[in-house]
């Protein structure tokens, strides 16, 4: 090997350090960097043989630059319910940009908060993307179409009253009217023995009561009447919407309403809206009881009353906020107590995630050693699981980088040494006198 050569790979020696230098101080930089991947340096030799020479005994230094992208870091708990890492392999697909058809990007920066449209953007400026759910929780039938996720896409919900349950005695010793007919409590023509209201939630969350009377009209039997106490503009027809019988056992228990066969101890409210009233239709299950039991409507003699009806359904509430469920499942919840799954976060994972080209911010795109992106729900096809809360910190350990710096310094001192005798060997060369 002549002294160039030996110069030549002291400057390679440099050259190597040099980056290898840069790696670990962009490690100590980032060790606080939300889902920063550490960076790597291998060292590989290349021969002047490689390259055409015939001095095999003198070999270079290279510095190979790469990253552990699959080297998960150091999960803590936060107190943001879109705070989102991966428990287990994957990453989350996120646009820079959030324009629709750009290209995507992958990353473990989980750090998602609305901004001022509502779209769930992470620290890096990134717009996390996912599958839109149908009203019934269904996902797309493309599933390779993604979205932007958007917690702020409802304004409220409400859910309107379908079953209705009543719980009440009617006094067995009261007064029959054998001269009872259908309408007589609701026009005032007679007193019922007693009255309840249902107020029930219409579909647009509205409260609208209705009000159940009763009469007895002879032994263990009773008329009820079902009015509608709101405007009389909202329904078609006349009052009562509904009338009907009960008949008890002599135990006092619910033998049947409205004369059914086989005996039951409901019946079928339909209210009927009128067009103008904007509301669709409906139709509530009022539940009296169990036939043969007394968990409902009762005849004891004792004076009528109860509870007061027990109704499904719920008034308009606004967005409270979201959860994110293990397997991705974004549940925005209202402020009546309801709730509703609006997004599914996919987990996106590599045969070889650490080909992944790498970006801006913390993001990977793919490559031609990555392989395709896999699109997968949470939790399955080998993905991990989605934690909310929670944030995957810097893989870097400070300790390990610490120590790669005095190697690399020491590393960078030999090679100038051997630079610094190569030219003192050079500089003797030169001084030896002409012949």
């Amino acid at each position: 090997m002549s002294l160039f050569g030996a110069l030549n790979i002291g400057v390679a020696g440099l050259s190597a350090a040099s980056q290898a230098l840069s790696v670990t101080s962009s490690n100590i930089a980032n060790v606080n960097t939300i889902g920063y991947k550490e960076a790597t340096t291998s060292f590989s030799t290349y021969l002047d043989s490689s390259l055409g020479s015939s001095d095999s005994g003198s070999a270079g230094v290279t510095a190979i630059i790469g990253q552990n992208v699959s080297q998960a870091g150091l999960a803590t708990t936060t107190t943001s319910a879109t705070d989102l890492s991966i428990s287990g392999n994957g990453f989350f697909a996120v646009n820079s940009t959030n324009t629709p058809g750009a290209t995507q990007e992958y990353t473990q920066v989980g750090s998602f908060k609305p901004d001022a449209n509502g779209n769930l953007v992470n620290a890096n400026g990134q717009v996390l993307l996912g599958w839109q759910l149908d009203s019934a929780g269904n996902l797309p039938a493309d599933t390779t179409n993604l979205s932007t996720v958007n917690v702020s896409s409802l304004a409220g919900k409400a859910v309107a009253t379908t079953t209705a349950t009543l719980q009440t005695n009617l006094d067995s010793g009261a007064t029959a009217d054998s001269t009872y007919v259908a309408g007589d409590m609701t026009s005032g023509t007679v007193s019922p023995e007693y009255e309840t209201t249902i107020n029930a939630y219409d579909s647009q969350g509205g409260v609208q009561p209705v009000t159940m009377s009763f009469i007895k009209t002879g032994a263990n039997t009773w008329a009820y009447e079902a009015a509608y106490q709101g405007s009389a503009s909202n329904i078609t027809g006349s009052n009562p919407i509904a009338t009907g019988t009960l008949s008890f056992n002599s135990d006092g228990s619910l033998a049947n309403v409205n004369g059914a066969a086989p005996a039951s101890g409901s019946f079928n409210l339909t209210i009927p809206w009128a067009a103008a009233s904007g509301l669709s239709s409906q139709t509530v299950s009022v539940n009296m009881g169990t036939v043969g039991q007394t968990n409902g409507l009762t005849q004891f003699n004792n004076a009528s009353g109860g509870n007061q009806p027990v109704v499904d359904g719920s008034p308009y509430g606004t967005v409270t906020g979201v959860n994110v469920g293990t397997d991705g499942t974004v549940t925005a919840q209202f402020s009546n107590g309801l709730s509703q799954n609006i997004y599914k976060i996919p987990v996106v994972t590599f045969n070889n995630p650490d080909g992944l080209t790498q970006m801006s911010g913390n993001a990977y795109a793919v490559s031609a050693t990555s392989g395709a992106a896999n699109i997968n729900q949470a939790g399955t096809g080998g993905a991990g699981t989605v934690k909310a809360d929670s944030l995957e910190g810097s893989s870097v350990d400070l300790s390990t980088e610490f120590t790669n710096l005095i190697t690399v310094q020491n590393a960078y001192s030999a090679a100038a040494r051997v630079v610094t005798t190569a030219d003192q060997m050079m500089q003797t060369l030169e001084q030896i006198p002409a012949q």
